[in-house]
């Protein structure tokens, strides 16, 4: 399989295949593809799909597969940013933020990640579920706003307001920690709580999460009658 990735800051991602080759994408992620690319739509085993379900996507995946020939099939990013591309294998395992996973090559396998500690889960945010990529082969992952990539070393952390993070090598760990002080939490207006990413491992933070958009325009909305 060939790629390329165009056209920041609304990319899309045009993968060549071979016949018979697959690729795996999320509901409604194919924007266009040659007539002889076949759709199949999977669900999986119910846990799987339970699992999808917390992590906002959709339960079920569609599968495209080239017949007869070389194929083309094309894949848009959802929101203004970047499409990356991850070469997924032992020892390179990634996470994401929800809903970040867009298409890939047919050995990589998408799950839910939660995070381990109790406080993490019900303070989290945003933060608490994220989707785990594992397996093997190339996945392709959308990103919000401007990409700034920190290599941590072991030990050495970052702190992170919720919903910044896009993503992380599986070798980092991740908590969630309160904001100190009560007037800060009250009236700083970064939120209650931070999320503290710990090396070793490769960090990818967004610039512009859509949801702190759509928070951002909100009181700028007509309001509804």
């Amino acid at each position: 399989m060939k790629y390329s990735i165009e056209g920041e800051p609304m990319p899309i991602v045009i993968c060549e295949l071979e016949a018979g080759e697959k690729m795996i994408t999320e509901k409604g992620a194919m924007s266009w593809m040659s007539p002889n690319m076949k759709m199949e739509t999977v669900g999986g085993g119910v846990g799987k799909m339970f699992g999808r379900m917390l992590s906002g996507e959709s339960m079920f995946t569609n599968h495209y597969t080239a017949q007869g020939g070389p194929g083309m099939i094309a894949f848009a990013s959802s929101f203004t940013g970047g499409i990356r591309a991850f070469e997924i294998g032992p020892g390179k395992n990634m996470v994401c933020q929800k809903s970040a996973f867009l298409a890939s090559t047919m050995g990589v396998e998408l799950s839910t990640f939660f995070q381990k500690k109790i406080g993490s889960g019900f303070f989290g945010g945003e933060g608490f579920i994220m989707q785990k990529l594992s397996g093997q082969g190339i996945a392709f992952v959308e990103f919000d706003g401007h990409i700034k990539e920190y290599d941590l070393q072991p030990g050495q952390s970052m702190l992170i307001d919720t919903g910044y993070l896009a993503a992380m090598e599986e070798t980092c760990s991740i908590d969630i920690q309160s904001v100190p002080g009560v007037k800060n939490m009250l009236f700083g207006g970064e939120g209650i709580f931070n999320t503290r990413v710990t090396g070793p491992g490769r960090i990818y933070l967004q610039s512009m999460p859509i949801s702190q958009m759509a928070g951002t325009l909100i009181p700028y909305l007509p309001s509804a009658k």
